[in-house]
């Protein structure tokens, strides 16, 4: 079967792309201003991806067009597919039949920290022998790409809450069915999607009514707004974590990266690994207790996470030009921008100082719904450089309570430079942004180094 992918560059689409060709299928697909690491993986697997959305890309027609959630009506390639008669369908959709379908699901669900914990999952089972399937809105170094079909019954995937497509206005998640269930966290976000927080808990509670009752949720009870979900209706088992009568994580360092593991009153193991953060040791909480509804001794899964290297842009270090750490990072909500620095913030007081650059690139960023919190998320950063480009709202102004720890500019050649002129050997820069940023990345490790 010829399966034609439009929006193909996505995070999602791309891992529908592997997991299709994975499938046997034959693969193509369509998308404008490809970046990595999505871009290199599809090049790598050999899927052709065709530039722009022209009509003349479903000719002659394949048998199906898996059609993302960007795409809209006015698109030259959705046109002529509804014009044409084509078969089509959502991503989610074509997951759900084709490769979900008689899995044990393991959905990993919330506002933040989904990709990092459906990878930490995925390496657990992997580690562990169950040879999982997975899906993820990244690249974990352990597991080399985003997506596979994998041998075993288990199949893990990043549950998202952004809609489904033009044609399914239902969150994507509630396609997949899941028999475990981890709940992260929820907060406000996608502006675009939702008017409020209530509209988002209403379609987390229609994903709780798919998990039947032999299953399992596992829920962050730090979180009151998934409090007021489950109090909705929930018909399956609960497991909490983040709490000290669930399964938690207590820290001998301030950066966390030695852990002790205990559910309730019980102690189960100590975790040395490489990741940073709370945050993290929150994540990797949830993922030992869905891996324990799934099999896996909590011991085990513990002694695979101290080999968990991470994600491509979750807090990536890219380099150390001129011993200054320049690391990349997605984060682009002020819970994750100030978690992930209160996680860098031990090795800047040792070493040096902590830079953020900073894109609000999101659609709810750009709107400026986070104006009220977003410069205190930024509490830990010496100097906040931030781009003030496309945006409804005045940057100086939201971000005028850092005083002059904030440098502002209108083009990243002007904020590559500005980095330069004040970054120091020993300091942390960290990039904080949830698109290609215009190659910010390669620009500052090539001026860095001079």
């Amino acid at each position: 079967m010829h399966v034609h992918i439009l929006g193909i560059g996505g995070t999602f689409m791309a891992g529908v792309a592997m997991l299709a060709r994975a499938a046997g299928h034959t693969v193509t697909g369509s998308d404008t201003g490809l970046y990595p690491p999505m871009s290199t993986q599809l090049a790598e697997a050999g899927i052709e991806v065709m530039d722009g959305y022209a009509a003349s890309h479903l000719k002659p027609a394949p048998d199906q067009v898996v059609i993302g959630n960007a795409m809209s009506r006015g698109n030259p390639a959705v046109e002529y597919a509804l014009d044409a008669g084509l078969t089509y369908v959502s991503g989610p959709q074509w997951l759900a039949e084709n490769v979900l379908a008689g899995r044990h699901v393991i959905a990993v669900a919330g506002t933040h920290g989904k990709t990092t914990t459906t990878s930490m999952l995925a390496h657990i089972l992997r580690e562990t022998g169950h040879a999982p399937g997975f899906l993820v809105g990244g690249i974990a170094a352990d597991l080399g790409v985003s997506a596979a079909l994998g041998e075993g019954e288990a199949f893990v995937v990043e549950a998202d809450e952004y809609d489904t497509a033009f044609f399914d206005k239902r969150s994507k998640f509630v396609h997949y069915r899941p028999r475990t269930l981890i709940l992260n966290n929820l907060e406000f976000d996608h502006a675009d999607i939702f008017i409020d927080l209530a509209a988002i808990q209403r379609q987390f509670h229609h994903l709780l009514r798919t998990v039947p009752g032999t299953g399992c949720i596992v829920h962050n009870a730090q979180e009151p707004a998934l409090d007021e979900v489950i109090a909705m209706g929930c018909w399956s088992p609960t497991v909490s974590f983040n709490e000290a009568a669930g399964w938690h994580a207590l820290a001998d360092t301030p950066d966390w990266q030695r852990l002790h593991i205990h559910h309730g009153s019980h102690a189960i193991g100590a975790l040395d690994w490489s990741q940073r953060g709370a945050h993290n040791a929150a994540n990797a909480c949830a993922a030992i207790a869905a891996a324990a509804h799934v099999g896996v001794a909590p011991e085990a899964a513990i002694t695979a996470l101290s080999g968990f290297s991470g994600v491509k842009r979750r807090l990536e270090l890219r380099g150390r030009p001129g011993d200054i750490a320049l690391y990349d990072d997605f984060a682009h909500h002020p819970t994750a921008i100030r978690t992930t620095l209160a996680g860098l913030a031990p090795t800047p007081a040792d070493h040096g100082r902590l830079l953020v650059v900073f894109e609000p690139r999101s659609n709810t960023m750009r709107a400026g719904v986070h104006e009220a919190t977003l410069a205190d998320s930024f509490a830990q950063a010496d100097r906040v450089f931030a781009y003030d480009h496309a945006l409804a709202w005045d940057l100086s102004a939201v971000l005028g309570s850092l005083g002059n720890r904030l440098v502002a500019r209108s083009s990243v050649d002007s904020l590559v430079e500005a980095v330069a002129a004040e970054a120091r050997p020993g300091d942390t820069v960290v990039v904080m942004s949830n698109g290609g940023f215009e190659g910010i990345h390669d620009k500052l490790l090539a001026r860095l180094a001079v």
